[in-house]
């Protein structure tokens, strides 16, 4: 358990070298499509570093914010409360803040930089739906995210894939507004340039491997943070109750966006287990894996 969470470290400051690799490809596919690669691609590196660095100290207030998440009041919450100090007493984690989402399809999400700057948040309809063990299940996942480390690397990809996102967006509209046709020497008649044909294909490429890599941070952990969960508790049954009442559940979170879908507890996003032709491909961009695999992983605990 220990190794997997040193492992998970070491790959989480891999991935954030690679989505700057990523951002610094961008970068150079829209310098050789407008006409100076180098300088955009300088442009891209400086870029994403500025994002890397603040996205460390804000990118968890950017995803509670876009998740309409406000803080819960002890008062008014205190079951759920009462619930995260004593996991926190039991797992020797510092309280995490705590947040709620008015919206009724069951989910819930960690994010932060660290044990000590973290937050939870939970919806409405979870708290409506899960028993007190259920919900114990639930709140022991996330509190697992934070312990093992996951947040900070998932909370990174909330930016660092709209940066993406954002870039190739910016550039694919500028080159519908020149019509296609910047060149490097600034004529109109880049549409034969080699350079700019690779950088039409990097900037359609970037966000789907941008999101593909997303898919990926999650989908690594969910199961770690599974069984760190039941670890925690002691208590396996709780975690797979509450799995197979998010399982039954088809109610989207409307709170979520593609985005921040890698954050939540289970795939908040419509479309999941698509078994149709495209299902493989769909598949690579499921950000959890089947909750029916999570299920019967813990089961065998």
């Amino acid at each position: 358990m220990f190794e997997l969470i040193r492992s998970n470290k070491r790959r989480s400051v891999l991935l954030v070298v690679v989505f700057v690799l990523v951002v610094a490809s961008v970068g150079a596919a829209i310098g050789f499509v407008v006409g100076n690669g180098i300088a955009f691609t300088v442009v891209a590196l400086v870029i994403s570093g500025l994002i890397a660095f603040g996205s460390y100290w804000k990118a968890d207030k950017i995803a509670l914010s876009v998740s309409r998440a406000r803080p819960a009041p002890q008062d008014e919450y205190a079951r759920l409360h009462n619930l995260v100090e004593g996991l926190c007493i039991a797992g020797g984690l510092p309280k995490p803040a705590i947040y709620i989402i008015d919206d009724p399809a069951p989910n819930a999400f960690a994010t932060g930089r660290n044990p000590n700057h973290a937050a939870i948040a939970v919806t409405t309809g979870l708290l409506e739906m899960m028993n007190r063990v259920e919900l114990e299940g639930v709140v022991a996942h996330e509190l697992s995210h934070i312990r093992n480390y996951d947040i900070l690397v998932s909370t990174l990809a909330v930016t660092m894939v709209g940066a993406v996102a954002l870039m190739t967006d910016m550039a694919i509209r500028t080159m519908w507004w020149n019509g296609g046709r910047v060149s490097r020497s600034g004529d109109r008649d880049g549409g034969n340039n080699p350079l700019a044909l690779i950088g039409i294909v990097l900037l359609v490429l970037a966000p789907i491997v941008a999101k593909a890599m997303q898919a990926t941070i999650s989908r690594k952990r969910e199961t770690l943070a599974d069984v760190s969960a039941c670890q925690l508790t002691r208590y396996p049954p709780g975690l797979i109750s509450a799995l197979e009442k998010l399982k039954a559940d088809t109610t989207v979170t409307h709170s979520a966006s593609t985005a921040t879908a890698h954050l939540w507890i289970e795939q908040p996003m419509s479309g999941v287990g698509d078994d149709g032709k495209l299902g493989g491909i769909h598949k690579l961009f499921d950000t959890h894996p089947p909750l029916d695999e999570r299920i019967a992983l813990l089961r065998e605990l």
